[in-house]
């Protein structure tokens, strides 16, 4: 009996710390950011010796990327197009996921099928015809095209539905009973009960929205309406690129993301495994 207890103790233990020499690896690309971002851009590829701080450490890069290029108005565009885009991927994911789990209507399935198969489509299979719509519908050079393109999301829907399926539809036919009308049992039962799934959808969107490089780059061509992602793309020139300010604007546009983690975490782990176990 204690030797398979022991033994279970020395699985566990091996267990942590193949988890902690994988976190630290995953770790190394960002302690390389934040060592970066305080160096020369002779010292960011000197690798022998390796020095973490160096001894003139340039903490001004972190003041003069804000100077350099309007780095505040990059970082006010990223994010009310990211919250925007994330708010109204909730609402329309989490909308149309009651309306496939929890109601009744003809070709409900064949619907569904046919708006999830979409994620098997790559984006970049229709980007160019995506863009000649916007275009015509005059968006062009608009954060309006971005917010438009991507309010809707077919991975959400599927979320958002597995999560739904897992609640039992009789509270929904109680609440009918009772008066409630659809809306309001989406709104005063569905919406309280599916704080995990919500989370989970919030961190993908807004890391998703937040990163975006290649949509903010086909529609926006205005300077004062472009993203951070473009913002830094500023630092790099056909001959020399200013690494040194490169990694510090990267490490402030990783900072937003990290505290959205850290507010949502204790609902992602939840929210992963209540949406993904059921099929």
């Amino acid at each position: 009996m204690k030797s398979a207890k022991n033994h279970a103790i020395a699985q566990k233990t091996i267990v942590y710390i193949i988890l902690i020499i994988i976190a630290l690896l995953m770790l190394i690309p960002f302690l390389w950011m934040f060592s970066a971002a305080i160096k020369s851009d002779r010292e960011v590829f000197q690798m022998q010796p390796f020095v973490f701080i160096p001894e003139n450490a340039k903490w001004n890069n972190y003041l003069d990327i804000w100077t350099k290029i309007p780095f505040a108005k990059f970082v006010g565009n990223t994010v009310f197009l990211t919250i925007v885009v994330t708010c109204l991927q909730l609402l329309t994911s989490s909308f149309a996921a009651y309306s496939f789990a929890k109601l009744e209507f003809k070709h409900r399935n064949g619907l569904f099928f046919a708006y999830i198969a979409t994620i098997a489509m790559p984006w970049q299979v229709y980007m160019v015809p995506q863009f000649i719509m916007m275009r015509k519908f005059g968006l062009n050079d608009k954060l309006l095209a971005i917010i438009c393109l991507q309010a809707f999301s077919a991975f959400g829907v599927f979320m958002m539905k597995q999560f739904y399926e897992g609640i039992p539809n009789e509270l929904c036919e109680a609440a009918r009973v009772d008066g409630m009308s659809e809306y309001k049992i989406y709104g005063s039962i569905m919406l309280p009960l599916s704080k995990p799934a919500l989370s989970t959808l919030t961190i993908f969107t807004f890391v998703n929205t937040w990163n975006d490089y290649l949509g903010p780059l086909i529609y926006l061509k205005t300077e004062t309406k472009k993203t951070i992602q473009l913002g830094l793309k500023m630092f790099i020139s056909q001959y020399s690129s200013d690494y040194g300010l490169i990694m510090a604007g990267s490490v402030l546009s990783l900072i937003p993301v990290l505290i959205v983690f850290l507010i949502l975490q204790r609902y992602f782990v939840e929210g992963v495994a209540s949406t993904g176990l059921k099929g």
